[in-house]
């Protein structure tokens, strides 16, 4: 069964779009075969969908001393925490696929304490749920600990952009009703044949 991508805010026709956008659209649908239903639910605001996917691409999209995967983990750690079912299945299917790891996503939405990561990775995360959820408490206590870990201050910037930006979407995911594709429950399970 097909559900909505945002039951109270309809995404708009992809002809009524502005012409970045829906080459933006057109481009992810040809990349992984659809449209993630948050590109589609924030089109419903045109300024804030840039300005959004700029930031997205700004901190998820480029090189650093986190990989694409760590990144991926933070999403999925806060969001599970923050109780956003959209960034949790669709950034568990990304982390899945970057890790190369089917179990990963699970294991971190759950409990990434006692996932198969290494301790930097549980470091990282410990700093980024800090941010998430009780960012009015870091002190230069959090910085120490993550400093013999090989994190750099950029890198800790990172960590804590990346749990101050998801905390955004998952907000905005949530008030909205934003359901999960179908699509992204299966990617990155099982090896590509």
């Amino acid at each position: 069964m097909t559900k909505k991508a945002a039951p109270r805010f309809p995404a708009p026709a992809l002809d009524t779009l502005p012409d970045d956008i829906r080459t933006r659209l057109l481009a992810v649908q040809e990349k992984s075969g659809f449209v993630p239903n948050v590109f589609l639910t924030l089109a419903y605001r045109p300024d804030e969908f840039r300005a959004f996917f700029a930031y997205h691409d700004a901190l998820m999209e480029k090189d650093g001393g986190l990989t694409k995967a760590e990144r991926e983990m933070i999403v999925v750690a806060t969001s599970a925490a923050n109780q956003c079912q959209y960034c949790v299945i669709a950034h568990g299917a990304i982390l899945r696929i970057r890790a190369k790891n089917p179990l990963i996503a699970d294991q971190v939405a759950v409990n990434y304490r006692k996932a198969d990561i290494s301790p930097r990775q549980k470091a990282m995360l410990d700093f980024a749920m800090k941010v998430s959820t009780d960012a009015q408490r870091i002190s230069e206590d959090d910085f120490a600990v993550l400093q013999p870990h090989g994190f750099s201050d950029d890198d800790i910037w990172d960590i804590a952009a990346v749990a101050a930006f998801f905390a955004l979407s998952n907000r905005l995911a949530n008030f909205t009703g934003m359901r999960p594709n179908e699509e992204f429950y299966l990617m990155g399970r099982l090896p590509k044949t």
